[in-house]
């Protein structure tokens, strides 16, 4: 009964103490960005109210190809894997700090048996088992509650960093798979400009026999074939490049069914973002929640400093038994309880060194968080002003390539008439070819932007 008394007492005294902390009050820095984005730059309002951190990918992306590349690579990427990795290892850490507010019990069992010969040789058998608890602090001051939070905090960030890794992969694959297909689309056009420019050397040659042509114009012709073929050689070297880093980000081959044969402007299902975006919507994205938790855990960090200058009160105690015979071990039953406290008198300033260590950790803390704020916004800003420029850009290139096709084919007829020279026709192939390779690249930087806007509005994975 009077261990029991002991037991509870102490008990009590942890429960009306277990309010205590240390740690200075949280607040959330204020955002150090305007509270919207510039709204000059697009004129989108299709997509308003749309909680861009909840829209999946499977709700994103309208090819059902690529959505089928995005999910193998979401099981397949090594750096995903590094990442889940590191959840499973900050939890484990979260889960040690904790373990240290419960009193550690353990049982220990002993015998001490001798023996011999001779008068004197003989000795009773001793026989010991007991429970007890090993030196359990008692948490006054709320140090290894704060530690815990801290510990905590770390866990959360580490899973808010694996969340904005699968969110950057799935971004990167979509880039890398439209790449392939514009690198693709480029290749075709260089294929279409080689076998136009052939005909026109069939033509040359043949007016040229026919003696209404120059050798001049037959080498003119020939220049054109000899660039498209030089085009042809490098968007195959960047056709097969674009593969191989797809491979990579993906984790295995990606097979021929599920790419696409050209570049497509319809990448996305939610392509429209709303004309008013508030920039307090940078606050889901992964990683600014994982700065934020990393600022909670300095904050909490602090406590654990500033507990450390109070007393550290801790017990020891245990319950067991002893007899010289196993048949006597339980007959009778005994127990020790000691509490001891600690007084940090002189420590050569180390807990100052702590406390000003974990001052100074959470004033970066408040500008790392700042700072990842204020590159959110850019981000999104930065695509925000693409996304309002690039149709104008695809517009216009359309029409240029539409301008260019005409103009190549008045250039022939005028050619073939006597009217005019190779040379015309020679220019006008040229204007053509970069009019569609621009074209083509600016389909890309659309389809583009719509995954950049994907990945810095903090696209869903959750």
């Amino acid at each position: 009964m009077t261990l029991a008394k002991s037991i509870a007492t102490v008990c009590l005294a942890a429960g009306l103490c277990s309010c205590a902390t240390m740690e200075p009050h949280y607040t959330r820095p204020a955002d150090a960005v305007p509270s919207a984005f510039p709204v000059a730059i697009t004129n989108a309002t299709a997509g308003a109210g749309v909680n861009w951190a909840d829209v999946g990918y499977q709700d994103f992306f309208a090819d059902t190809r690529l959505r089928q590349v995005i999910a193998t690579a979401l099981e397949n990427n090594r750096d995903l894997r590094i990442a889940i990795a590191n959840i499973q290892a900050a939890r484990a850490q979260y889960r040690v700090q904790r373990s240290e507010l419960v009193p550690t019990v353990g049982g220990n069992a002993s015998a001490d048996i001798s023996g011999g010969t001779g008068n004197d040789s003989t000795s009773p058998n001793r026989y010991q088992l007991s429970v007890g608890v090993s030196s359990y602090e008692l948490d006054l001051w709320g140090r290894i509650r704060s530690l815990s939070k801290s510990a905590l905090e770390q866990y959360l960030a580490t899973e808010e960093a694996a969340l904005s890794t699968r969110i950057v992969l799935v971004s990167a694959v979509a880039t890398a798979w439209l790449q392939l297909a514009a690198d693709r689309t480029g290749l075709k056009v260089a294929q279409d400009t080689l076998r136009s420019s052939q005909e026109s050397v069939v033509v040359a040659k043949r007016r040229l026999d026919a003696g209404v042509a120059s050798g001049l114009d037959l080498q003119q012709a020939t220049t054109i074939v000899a660039q498209a073929e030089a085009a042809i050689a490098q968007q195959k070297t960047a056709v097969a490049q674009d593969k191989n880093a797809l491979d990579l980000l993906v984790g295995a081959p990606v097979p021929e069914t599920l790419l696409a044969p050209i570049v497509d402007d319809k990448v996305a299902l939610l392509n429209q973002l709303p004309a008013n975006l508030a920039s307090d919507a940078l606050l889901k994205r992964p990683d600014v929640l994982a700065a934020e938790h990393r600022l909670r855990s300095s904050n909490f960090d602090i406590g654990a400093a500033r507990a450390a200058f109070f007393p550290t009160i801790s017990l020891t105690g245990s319950v067991g038994t002893a007899s010289t015979s196993l048949s006597g071990l339980f007959s009778g039953l005994g127990w020790s309880f000691g509490p001891g406290v600690t007084l940090p008198f002189l420590d050569g300033g180390r807990n100052r060194a702590n406390l000003d260590f974990a001052r100074a950790q959470n004033v970066a803390q408040v500008a790392t968080y700042e700072r990842t704020v204020q590159i959110a916004f850019r981000e999104v800003a930065d695509g925000l002003a693409r996304r309002g420029t690039i149709d104008d850009e695809v517009a216009a290139n359309a029409k240029l390539v539409a301008a260019a096709a005409a103009s190549l084919k008045l250039s022939r007829l005028r050619y073939d008439v006597g009217i005019d020279t190779y040379l015309n026709v020679l220019e006008a192939q040229r204007t053509l070819f970069s009019a569609q390779q621009s074209l083509v690249t600016a389909r890309l930087a659309r389809a583009a932007n719509t995954v950049t806007l994907y990945q810095v509005l903090g696209g869903g994975i959750r």
